[in-house]
């Protein structure tokens, strides 16, 4: 029992076993005087509710021991009249067992975190070497005098072969942290299936049979369609390795009204298109379900997968909004659902890929921005053999006072967009407000900005990009440019 100015006036002897104070120590204070200094301002507001008739209910404060150390107390407190009637329970042993519990499931995280860590780099570090030894011992063998011009273009093949799958490597490692930067789209899902149809069948092999199961209406959805084709890809292959080279597989796309979520014990209203790969493969055993798309894990025999095909499809169907789900029975087979938002409007269409020619730049002006020495050498020396007219500027300050300089002399801007101070992205928002009408092509191997944020409208050309993909990408946009100053 307490009174409303803050004294104890009634103790019970577990005050003393719990303090170590006497009944009169206690009483001979303003028990405020008792209370951990961080406590202070919710205890007062605590005994002012209470002064008002309002009562405490569970309310948690500290009081200090004789000793000096202090106990975690519970209240239940009332007002009756002009006294404070109150229970106490000393609560300090469920609250440390609490902070022990939050400790240990922090150590256990931050455990699971350092073995992730270890894996990634485990793995990256041996495919990466497999490839650098390629791309190093192809250098060597062209540095041989009298080297045949068939040996010669067989190790520069093998370089452009080993480059090309290193930043697929990296691409995957990118959709699994969900950081590559997505050029998203409104696309058929079930387009994009048909048109993938006979390269699939290609890919399965002449004793695996192929079936399409797709919904009549568009089944249009918002995402990337270059690594929606590529989860494809990667989804198909899984597949065809359970079945050993021999079996049916089954691709169906249709529209649910639902998407399972796991924010969220059961399904949330998402109008959603959902994807399905059904093998009658070996299936999945239980024990592994849980670490499917984790990176580098995988059940096949070394050197015949490397455990980010999967990991890659989970990074690039969360990034794009989406969930996956997955049911398997060993022995009997596995069916994968990719579940996307449905979208609205009109698809782009399907671009069909062929060899173009590399176009001559006349002479353009280009106005490079990169702050590393030898990438920007490259590029100034690619555009330069393209017919271009290449300024190479070291960052965006460098980029944005050449631009001051001679504001009309540059015909497009190119720009790495992680770079020491102003982003490529910033740099090129900076440049549509200072010269609209200037063209901007970025270029990134990765960028948490592009990964968060988007590109923000402005043309994205990934790196590593060969010099055809660059020569298309440039005329595109100059192109584009001479269109609308015509219009």
């Amino acid at each position: 029992m307490a009174s409303l100015e803050g004294f104890f006036l009634s103790l019970n002897p577990a005050w003393v076993m719990t303090l170590g104070w006497t009944i009169d120590e206690l009483k001979a204070q303003p028990f405020m005087a008792f209370v951990h200094s961080d406590d202070l301002v919710a205890t007062r507001q605590a005994l002012a509710d209470l002064q008002q008739g309002e009562p405490a209910i569970s309310f948690e404060n500290r009081y200090r021991h004789r000793d000096g150390s202090y106990r975690w107390l519970s209240w239940n407190a009332v007002r009756n009249a002009d006294l404070i009637y109150a229970t106490v329970r000393d609560v300090s042993q469920q609250r440390q067992q609490a902070q022990d519990l939050a400790m240990a499931e922090d150590a256990l995280r931050q455990s699971q975190k350092m073995e992730a860590i270890g894996q990634l780099t485990g793995g990256v570090a041996h495919d990466f070497n497999n490839l650098l030894t390629v791309i190093k011992s192809s250098c060597d063998l062209l540095k041989r005098p009298k080297l045949n011009e068939e040996r010669r273009d067989l190790y520069i093949g093998a370089i452009a072969t080993t480059v090309d799958r290193a930043a697929k490597l990296t691409g995957q490692l990118l959709a699994f942290a969900r950081r590559q930067a997505l050029t998203p789209e409104v696309f058929s899902a079930s387009a994009n299936v048909r048109a993938l149809h006979d390269m699939l069948g290609t890919l399965l092999g002449s004793r695996i049979s192929i079936n399409l199961d797709l919904c009549e209406q568009p089944c249009l959805v918002y995402a990337d369609p270059g690594q929606f084709d590529t989860a494809l890809v990667n989804m198909v292959v899984n597949a065809r390795d359970a079945m050993e080279g021999s079996g049916s597989l089954t691709i169906s796309v249709k529209t649910v009204t639902d998407m399972p979520t796991s924010a969220a014990p059961h399904a949330v209203v998402t109008p959603s298109v959902v994807v399905s790969i059904a093998d009658d493969g070996s299936g999945i055993a239980p024990e592994h379900l849980a670490q499917i798309f984790e990176p580098f894990f995988t059940t096949k025999r070394v050197g015949k997968g490397t455990g980010l095909g999967l990991s890659q499809v989970f990074g690039f169907i969360k990034q794009s909004g989406g969930e996956i789900r997955v049911a398997s029975e060993v022995g009997q087979g596995t069916t994968f659902h990719l579940y996307l938002p449905q979208a609205s409007g009109e698809s782009a269409p399907l671009l069909v890929s062929e060899a173009q020619a590399v176009a001559d730049g006349h002479g353009a002006c280009v106005l490079v921005v990169e702050d590393n020495v030898q990438v920007g050498n490259f590029a100034v020396d690619s555009l330069r053999d393209l017919g271009y007219h290449p300024v190479l500027a070291a960052n965006a300050d460098q980029a944005l006072a050449l631009l001051a300089e001679q504001p009309g002399h540059y015909d497009v801007v190119f720009s790495d967009v992680v770079m020491p101070g102003m982003s490529g992205l910033e740099l090129a928002i900076e440049i549509r407000r200072l010269y609209r009408s200037l063209p901007i092509l970025l270029t990134s191997g990765y960028s948490h900005v592009l990964a968060t944020n988007g590109t923000q409208g402005f043309e994205l050309i990934h790196k590593p990009y060969s010099v055809d993909e660059l020569s298309r990408r440039l005329q595109e946009i100059l192109g584009e440019a001479s269109k609308h100053l015509t219009a």
